[in-house]
């Protein structure tokens, strides 16, 4: 016998196979504890949350509960770089030099900017062995960098910068505003908005978080030492768990120090209305100009990457995935946003005035549906 799961939050009647989706994913797809939340226009639609966010002491997942986003972070990052972009702070397609000098060592002085957002960069692991210690303190992994040269040559393909990402377009935005982007970001965005989203966990804040759950084990894993590298750092993290099945991002010290490119906490709202304000009238007018939006939905990056798994047809634009059937699909050619390791997603979409946020604490590995039959679900909603 399913027991059934205590649901908790509301919904717009229009909107009730969200919540239906919602539900499934617990009684049928191992849902532990989550929460989804969906704007319209501005207007909240979609609230909802249940499960388990500790399995060690069964605490429930409330409305308040945050989780680590892993990738959602970057997301977040391309956001920053376009407010930059707007304020005349930042040209995407400017060299990296002309903001951060030493990053042109070692063959890297023409690429631009963009190429950071697109994984282009030919950047995708540090060379050099890194510390937990040394990767949490920024500057190490900058002065890495900035002696590394490129694997392939900038430009000519992509693969996915899975930790690098953040260090590369964080240190653009330290260069530009003196502030590292968890700063930036708390200041110009989560602040004014109001947002229970975080890069660089308050202390305050550590026991709300939701206990991550590392997904099953993976019987035919894909390995490349690059990619391999460029996720654990090196070895700096057991990416996503160590071998007793401990999530890394667990720890409060990681936490704290909001790892660039993965280590974003937030709640599902928290992410909802990020996207929400970036394009519909939330919060002054919407974050970003029709002119941003229509630059990040243009598909920088498709196909086989340089070092990545076989091809499942993900286009990325600048800093965003973008909407990708059938591995990710989202909405339409107007959606940009980012998933995250596990099970996670936030974006928005421009058509509908969407901003969309699903966290999870059980992670998933391939084959995991649960973010698509919701964003599915969603879409069901706004044909109807």
């Amino acid at each position: 016998m399913v027991t059934q799961p205590q649901i908790h939050g509301d919904v717009d009647g229009r909107f009730g196979r969200v919540a239906d989706v919602f539900r499934d994913n617990f009684t049928s797809r191992g849902e532990v504890g989550a929460a989804v939340t969906v704007y319209v226009r501005g207007s909240k639609v979609v609230d909802l949350y249940g499960g388990v966010a500790d399995t060690r002491t069964g605490r429930p997942w409330d409305a308040q509960t945050p989780v680590v986003v892993f990738s959602c972070t970057k997301g977040i990052l391309a956001i920053c770089a376009y407010l930059l972009a707007q304020q005349g702070r930042l040209d995407l397609d400017a060299p990296v030099t002309r903001y951060w000098p030493a990053f042109g060592q070692h063959g890297k002085a023409d690429i631009p900017v963009r190429w950071l957002l697109t994984h282009q960069a030919g950047l995708p692991a540090v060379d050099r062995p890194l510390t937990l210690d040394e990767v949490l303190a920024w500057d190490p992994v900058i002065k890495a960098i900035e002696a590394q040269a490129p694997l392939w040559e900038p430009g000519t393909a992509h693969g996915y910068h899975s930790m690098t990402y953040g260090w590369l377009v964080g240190e653009v935005i330290h260069r530009i505003t003196g502030q590292l982007p968890g700063a930036f970001f708390a200041d110009t965005v989560a602040g004014p908005l109001g947002l229970h989203t975080w890069l660089g966990l308050p202390a305050a804040e550590s026991d709300t978080v939701a206990w991550g759950l590392a997904p099953p084990p993976d019987p035919d894993p894909f390995v490349d030492p690059v990619a391999e590298r460029g996720i654990t750092m090196g070895g700096a993290f057991a990416f996503p768990a160590d071998a007793d099945g401990l999530v890394s991002f667990n720890d409060d010290t990681i936490r704290a120090a909001g790892v660039p490119g993965a280590g974003a906490v937030s709640t599902a709202e928290g992410l909802a209305r990020l996207y929400a304000a970036c394009v519909s009238e939330l919060h002054r007018g919407p974050l970003l100009t029709a002119a941003s939006v229509d630059d990040a939905v243009v598909v920088r990056s498709r196909g086989q990457q340089r070092h990545g798994p076989p091809d499942t047809g993900q286009r990325w634009g600048t800093g965003f995935l973008l909407h990708s059937p059938p591995a990710r699909p989202l909405l339409g050619e107007r959606s940009f946003g980012h998933d995250g390791a596990g099970g996670n997603l936030a974006f928005a979409d421009a058509e509908h005035q969407v901003g969309f946020g699903y966290v999870v604490n059980q992670m998933r590995g391939m084959g995991d549906e649960r973010a698509n039959l919701l964003t599915a679900a969603v879409r069901a909603c706004l044909d109807d």
